[in-house]
């Protein structure tokens, strides 16, 4: 299974924390799980959004920046895990009667206000700084994604953006806020709350590679790879799955048609 193998390089960096481990046979065997991630694209993978995060965070982090920290590496996989349920972006409804919990980052740096309004303050420091991280990473233009009009239209919303700077320096904050609080050595999460804050941009940088490629875009050297092994299976032995393949990822990399006939044969149906 992916999962297993995932949890194979998972075990690999674990036992050489704090040196990187990624060989070219490591980063080979990263590249060949990616690679499957891809394969039999009408297919539905039978593997978690966790060990996906993992494997991605692997590729651009560990092998593509040389990462050594094993529990840096991890959390950013639980992190993304846990925000792809876009709620985890925002203060938690407040109790009946209760008043609403702020949604502004200016308002955790009160201390006046934090401690009035936050029974846990450790938990609201770390849930501000990682939403400052995931957005500077996946949406590194500083704001929400794009939203439809009523027509269905897209539009940008450029009104309101925030400067990538911003969360940035709200975010390296919030980590450090966090890692001084008791309950970050309670919960062995200081050494590595202060890592994300020193090395918040390079993360960053790292999240954004792994969005473009993998979450808010496909790999498109690897579509096309992953078209031209199916076209050339196709026209070896003829089954014509292949060739449904092939026109899949074809449709991603939205090639003409008239400049590649023999893969759109007229009369063929394109998916």
């Amino acid at each position: 299974m992916l999962e297993d193998r995932i949890s194979e390089l998972k075990a690999i960096i674990a036992g050489n924390d704090g040196r990187n481990a990624a060989d070219s046979r490591f980063a080979r065997a990263v590249d060949e799980l990616i690679g499957a991630v891809y394969d039999d694209i009408g297919e539905i993978k039978d593997i978690s959004t966790r060990a996906l995060f993992d494997l991605f965070i692997i590729k651009v982090l560990y092998v593509g920046r040389h990462s050594s920290d094993a529990r840096v590496l991890d959390y950013l996989g639980a992190m993304l895990d846990r925000y792809l349920d876009a709620r985890e972006m925002f203060a938690p409804a407040p109790a009946p009667g209760a008043q609403p919990q702020t949604l502004y980052f200016s308002d955790v740096l009160d201390e006046e206000k934090t401690g009035k309004r936050f029974a846990d303050r450790f938990g609201a420091y770390r849930r501000y700084a990682d939403t400052a991280l995931f957005v500077a990473g996946v949406f590194p233009a500083g704001a929400a994604p794009d939203r439809r009009t009523a027509g269905g239209t897209l539009r940008r919303r450029r009104a309101g953006r925030i400067d990538s700077g911003y969360y940035v320096t709200t975010g390296k904050t919030m980590y450090r806020m966090a890692a001084h609080e008791d309950a970050a050595e309670r919960a062995r999460l200081r050494e590595t709350l202060l890592k994300l804050a020193e090395y918040f941009e390079l993360y960053a940088g790292a999240l954004n590679e792994m969005s473009e490629r993998y979450i808010l875009g496909f790999d498109m050297d690897l579509i096309a790879d992953k078209m031209l092994d199916c076209f050339n299976r196709y026209r070896a032995t003829g089954d014509t799955r292949a060739l449904d393949d092939a026109r899949r990822y074809a449709s991603i990399l939205r090639l003409d048609r008239e400049r590649f006939p023999a893969l759109f044969a007229p009369g063929e149906r394109t998916p």
